[in-house]
């Protein structure tokens, strides 16, 4: 039963179809707040708190390492929830991601510094992390697929593009309260200021519960349950019939989330330390660009559409590597306004791909093992971009003394990126039956 096709009103089918995307959207946006918060204090706060004593160089590379353990966890997750969300269904794991992320994030407020703590506080920050990891790598599956199965087939673009403005949404309110907290705390912000936004987390849980426990199960998943063709293992199965598409869906992410955690997490980092730029000016320009993330993610959704996902997403690419040069360049000169388009600019050209990157990865599954496909490819992107990522261009700017290389790291990126994108299997049709989602029909329940 397809949504065009469902016996539900059309008023009502309007009604939970725009239950589905503000609940997909709401709590994406409130998942990625923790985990962008988590990132902005690895990059301002977390190297004196939890690393003191240490090497300037050294203390920062140890805190984006705990923030690197997020993202490698985040596999993790897609693998847990993923299995969970093929059986049992998309709702239901999205509120366990939401809680599991945002008690994490709380845990972290409450965390003593290592003065007061010793080694155990940078350990349980680990721990923690991984806890953060884990929600937010089952999160983005059941989120995107909750809103675009929801919708009509035609518009799919925009339908998955709409939780994807979770991570303007959450850059924006992360990045917000930290600038809030820097602004009113003053020198107090390294003491006890950078706590306030990982505590404000546990309002922002309830805000999410409320909204998504009033949403319905999306219509294709229910098609799949009522046909009895759920698959015993999707996890297993998916990596065994589409190995290609799993892979290719994580390596077509190069070019967008490792330079997105360049662009967002170490530019803070690299701004006031090499550039000597104050905090609170960076966080103004970080917050301009989040803003205009909430009009460029839907708008290139949208475009896929009409223009189709792997053109829009290509140009993302090339726009993208041909930017990673003058980025650095206008980010050098110190000059606020050029420093502001700098930023502005690199998330623009994340947005013309991040926009119909989740109906490009999740229509390449069927219906079956769609959440356990489409975010294992997603999340394994975390281990091979946007984790090392910060990592790589810290110890490139150490060894080197200048931004050149990582310029080059952006580019390859691209390159490998690009590939991935020519080599990935075209998508499984809305049309195709669920029981011919996965090859072998041992693997479906009849």
């Amino acid at each position: 039963m397809t949504v065009q096709e469902s016996p539900v009103l059309p008023e009502a089918m309007r009604r939970h179809r725009r239950r589905a995307v503000v609940a997909s959207t709401v709590g994406t946006a409130i998942e990625w707040y923790d985990f962008f918060l988590y990132g902005t204090a690895a990059a301002l706060v977390f190297p004196q708190v939890f690393f003191p004593g240490a090497e300037p160089y050294t203390g920062v590379l140890a805190s984006f390492a705990t923030q690197f353990v997020g993202f490698a966890a985040r596999p993790l997750g897609a693998a847990i929830f993923g299995h969970v969300g093929d059986r049992i269904g998309r709702k239901s794991t999205l509120v366990t991601t939401l809680v599991l992320m945002g008690v994490s994030t709380f845990l972290i407020g409450l965390l003593p510094g290592y003065s007061s703590f010793g080694l155990a506080a940078p350990l349980l920050l680990v721990l923690l992390r991984v806890a953060q990891g884990i929600g937010v790598g089952g999160e983005w599956g059941g989120s995107v697929l909750l809103s675009m199965e929801w919708g009509p087939e035609r518009r799919r673009g925009l339908m998955a593009s709409w939780p994807q403005l979770g991570v303007p949404l959450g850059l924006l309110a992360s990045t917000g309260m930290v600038k809030l907290m820097n602004a009113t705390a003053g020198d107090g912000f390294d003491s006890w200021g950078w706590r306030v936004p990982f505590l404000a987390s546990a309002v922002l849980i309830g805000i999410g519960l409320y909204v998504r426990l009033r949403v319905l199960e999306s219509p294709a998943f229910t098609e799949v349950k009522e046909e009895r063709v759920l698959v015993r293992q999707p996890v297993w199965s998916v990596l065994r019939h589409q190995p290609l598409t799993v892979l290719t869906s994580a390596f077509v992410r190069m070019s967008e989330q490792a330079p997105f955690y360049l662009f967002i997490t170490f530019v803070l980092t690299y701004g006031t330390k090499e550039l000597g730029l104050a905090r609170g000016d960076l966080l103004n320009y970080t917050l301009v660009a989040a803003a205009v993330g909430l009009v460029s993610v839907p708008l290139f959704g949208h475009l896929s559409d009409r223009f189709g996902r792997r053109r829009i997403y290509g140009i993302g690419i090339v726009c993208t590597a041909l930017f990673a040069f003058p980025y650095f360049g206008l980010l050098n000169t110190g000059s606020s306004g050029l420093v502001l388009l700098a930023i502005v600019l690199s998330l623009v050209f994340h947005d013309i791909q991040y926009g119909p990157q989740a109906a490009l990865i999740a229509e390449g599954f069927g219906t079956n093992v769609r959440y356990s496909g489409a975010g294992l490819g997603y999340q394994l992107a975390s281990v091979i971009a946007g984790g090392p990522a910060p990592l790589i261009a810290t110890a490139i700017l150490e060894h080197t003394g200048s931004s050149t290389g990582i310029s080059w790291y952006i580019v390859g990126c691209c390159a490998v990126a690009m590939a991935a994108l020519l080599m990935m299997p075209r998508r499984v049709s809305e049309g195709t039956a669920p029981r011919r989602a996965v090859p072998a029909s041992t693997d479906a329940e009849a």
